[in-house]
């Protein structure tokens, strides 16, 4: 009886009060290439909202707005998968919709955004054209020029690997030698290709495995690396990756041990810079 009723508060947890959880976490970044004239920007990562799942409605991104806005962010980078059809028991949320409550996102910099596969295979240019109508500034293969307390700085947006074809020179070839590069790519999978001069790269994709047991974490992480990209914090090579977990549900609409997340990233200069 007892292992049954720990069944019971398991299965809870998983399909109901863990998706609707919204974690608010906070890391400071050390990061190659970053000057100190740029210390202490706050970058705000949201990804994967699957919007249209069950357990995200217009009211659910109106909270993700509501907690994003609340961290005061100097920039936010939305990370791909903003709709999803094909999530159990969800129901279709049009592109439209979707602009609309994300247009309600404050930051000093503004919104810069990336697709994801799911964009694209349920309604891409519906979802790039909302975006667009609601401010951000969407990125594929390309690149803009932001400032900070008068510094410049690159951010470059990565075409959808699923999808789209991505070119990471193509993207990286007219940015200035020497100029900060922040990297977004909706799937993790592109850091191996990333260039040592890009000071950051920043992911969802992942959902962090979605269900944190060993066993099936494994089998959801989709990805040909395996775990290696799953969430959190990589550095490899001193290449400076992080991924987030995001904010929805893919394919069945429950989380365990993962639960929704907004990340703020304070960006620092390595303590070696000069």
């Amino acid at each position: 009886m007892a292992a049954g009723a720990g069944l019971v508060v398991l299965v809870a947890r998983a399909a109901w009060f863990e998706p609707r959880r919204l974690v608010v976490v906070e890391h400071d970044l050390r990061l190659p290439g970053w000057p100190t004239g740029l210390d202490g920007l706050r970058l705000v990562l949201v990804s994967d909202l699957h919007g249209g799942g069950p357990h995200v409605d217009q009211q659910a991104m109106r909270r993700v707005v509501e907690r994003v806005n609340a961290t005061k962010p100097d920039l936010v980078a939305m990370l791909g998968d903003a709709i999803d059809h094909t999530v159990v028991g969800g129901n279709q949320l049009a592109a439209e919709a979707v602009g609309r409550e994300l247009g309600a996102v404050r930051s000093a910099l503004g919104t810069i955004a990336v697709l994801g596969n799911h964009d694209w295979a349920h309604d891409g240019p519906g979802v790039l054209r909302a975006l667009r109508e609601a401010g951000a500034t969407v990125l594929e293969n390309q690149t803009t020029d932001l400032e900070f307390r008068g510094m410049c700085f690159c951010v470059a947006g990565m075409a959808d690997a699923t999808t789209r074809r991505p070119d990471m020179y193509a993207t990286l070839r007219d940015v200035p030698v020497g100029q900060p590069i922040l990297l977004l790519s909706h799937d993790p999978d592109a850091f191996p290709q990333v260039p040592s001069r890009v000071s950051l790269t920043v992911a969802g994709h992942t959902h962090g495995g979605q269900v944190s047991l060993p066993l099936l974490r494994g089998l959801a992480i989709p990805s040909r690396y395996g775990a290696r990209y799953a969430r959190g914090h990589v550095v490899e090579g001193g290449r400076h990756l992080f991924v987030t977990s995001g904010v929805g549900t893919s394919r069945l609409p429950i989380r365990l041990g993962r639960p929704p997340e907004i990340v703020v990233l304070r960006l620092l200069a390595s303590v070696t810079s000069g």
